[in-house]
């Protein structure tokens, strides 16, 4: 149930404006997301798949040039780049919501609706992932030297030592720092750049306040994202053929459920 049906608006006038909603709604997302999946398996699961693919094509180039370590900094900033990645996920669900036909060709199409203002949300997004490899490049130099051999043992085993514990630790602070940053500007302004005809500011601006004044909530549903992509990564990124429709599709209903 939302807490309250008083409505916050973002800027001095009426819209946009954001609903408050109670701590347990996230599982209320996920749940609507479910039904989209069951709704139109092929679509979602096919859409899932590809992105799969997409990670092994990555890998592959990633092996061939010699530069394999850069796997780890790519899969953590996942989290930065998967909200746009999605679009094709939010569309379909937009269609299921309004009776509309779902096929993979309306999904991928979505980029076209609004598509300047969501290069912009992308071209953002693409700086934060650039910046977060350069950080993580920088602190492995920082505890492993500039002339470590990242082969694929030696990585293996300087990881898994107790001696890089703090690498882990100094790693996993500034990743979480970077993806709350991107959370807070991207967990309803995807969405919403697809479904209105608004700007990239106006998107970032109610995004931020969504998260802001559902602060319990919308902690609650990072971490459920967080959780469900790790499952999808932990099996040589196949999970992500099921959690990645699974989010995307929530991801729709909260941002219908929050915006008015």
């Amino acid at each position: 149930m939302r807490m309250t049906d008083e409505a916050i608006p973002v800027f001095a006038d009426a819209t946009p404006r954001i609903r408050r909603v109670s701590v347990d709604r996230p599982w209320t997302w996920l749940a609507a997301g479910w039904r989209d999946i069951l709704a139109a398996p092929g679509v979602s699961l096919t859409y899932g798949a590809l992105m799969v693919a997409l990670t092994y094509v990555l890998l592959l180039v990633l092996v061939q040039s010699g530069v394999f370590w850069l796997v780890l900094p790519l899969s953590a900033g996942f989290f930065f780049t998967a909200p746009l990645l999605a679009v094709g996920l939010y569309e379909t669900s937009r269609r299921l919501g309004t009776g509309e036909h779902v096929s993979l060709g309306a999904a991928f199409g979505a980029y076209k609706r609004n598509g300047t203002q969501l290069s912009y949300m992308g071209v953002i997004l693409g700086l934060f992932h650039l910046g977060w490899i350069r950080v993580a490049t920088l602190i492995f130099a920082l505890f492993f030297g500039l002339g470590f051999n990242p082969a694929w043992e030696n990585l293996i085993l300087r990881l898994m030592a107790p001696s890089a514990i703090p690498f882990w630790a100094l790693g996993t602070a500034v990743g979480a720092v970077l993806a709350a940053l991107v959370f807070a500007i991207s967990a309803i302004s995807i969405p919403m750049l697809l479904d209105r005809d608004v700007n990239v500011f106006t998107a970032v601006a109610t995004s931020f306040t969504a998260v802001r004044e559902n602060w319990a909530p919308m902690t609650l549903w990072a971490g459920l994202i967080v959780v469900f992509t790790g499952f999808g990564l932990i099996p040589l990124f196949l999970g992500l053929a099921v959690t990645m429709p699974l989010v995307g599709h929530a991801t729709w209903h909260a941002y219908k459920d929050i915006v008015e």
